[in-house]
């Protein structure tokens, strides 16, 4: 006997379209950070780059970091400029080829809000960046860092960093060809390695230069850091004043200027 229409109506009745909007995100999110894990270049400038910086320059003394060990200097800085590579540098530089080769705009006509998008690289920066800190922090205490004052304080200036580093990051990628994105994002990655306070302090630094070098992110990120983590010190308000402005600045600029093609 011949089941009903009624007890079967609707079993195998296709309801198209869009998936909830927080799995798009969380999709996307994973999707985004596993291409960036499995990019080599990528891998070797977010990851490998700093871990070997932080094991060099704290094993031989290269750069005078002044009292103390050379790791408790080194450390914050060296977070600092993992932040950078991640929301700054990487994101910049795969952004932009994505832009180029059209993903952008096959991504912007699908059922995913641009703005969702933008939430799922930013989800996908900080998946990264706690993988970078997990391992920068393991090889740091190896080397005999001993970081002080409140992590609070800590994860709200690696939070504004981020923040200020990817506006930027989208800025360059939303704006320049991609050609142009992967040179300009790399030269300021070295500009800003040597010229931030990441590893060189910006005391050793002629006057004048150094009141420049004190308004860039990087600087203010790797201060902030530097302050709370070797000296203890409380909320560094001047450094988060600085990443702060960095943050209206370029996510409002990004907002304005990035072209999806």
């Amino acid at each position: 006997m011949s089941a009903t229409p009624s007890a079967t109506t609707g079993v195998f009745t296709p309801k198209p379209g869009a998936a909830p909007l927080s799995r798009m995100i969380r999709a996307q999110a994973l999707l985004e950070t596993k291409m960036l894990l499995r990019n080599g270049e990528q891998l070797l400038l977010t990851v490998v780059i700093p871990t070997l910086l932080l094991v060099l320059f704290s094993a031989v003394d290269i750069v005078d970091t002044g009292k103390g060990k050379s790791v408790d200097f080194l450390a914050p800085g060296i977070l600092a400029l993992a932040v950078m590579s991640t929301a700054f540098t990487g994101q910049a530089i795969a952004t932009g080829f994505e832009r180029r080769y059209g993903v952008l705009k096959r991504l912007g006509a699908s059922p995913l809000p641009r703005w969702a998008l933008m939430t799922a690289k930013t989800c996908s920066v900080l998946v990264t960046e706690v993988l970078q800190i997990v391992l920068l922090t393991v090889v740091a205490f190896a080397l005999g860092w001993s970081p002080h004052g409140n992590p609070v304080w800590v994860v709200l200036l690696l939070i504004l960093g981020t923040a200020a580093f990817s506006g930027l990051g989208l800025l360059m990628a939303g704006t320049l060809k991609a050609e142009a994105t992967l040179a300009a994002a790399n030269l300021v990655f070295l500009l800003l390695l040597v010229g931030g306070g990441v590893i060189v302090p910006l005391e050793k630094f002629p006057g004048a230069l150094q009141s420049v070098l004190q308004l860039l992110p990087i600087s203010a990120l790797s201060d902030g850091l530097r302050d709370v983590l070797q000296h203890g010190a409380g909320l560094p308000w001047a450094d988060l004043g600085i990443l702060a402005v960095w943050t209206v600045l370029g996510l409002g600029a990004a907002g304005k200027f990035f072209r999806w093609e």
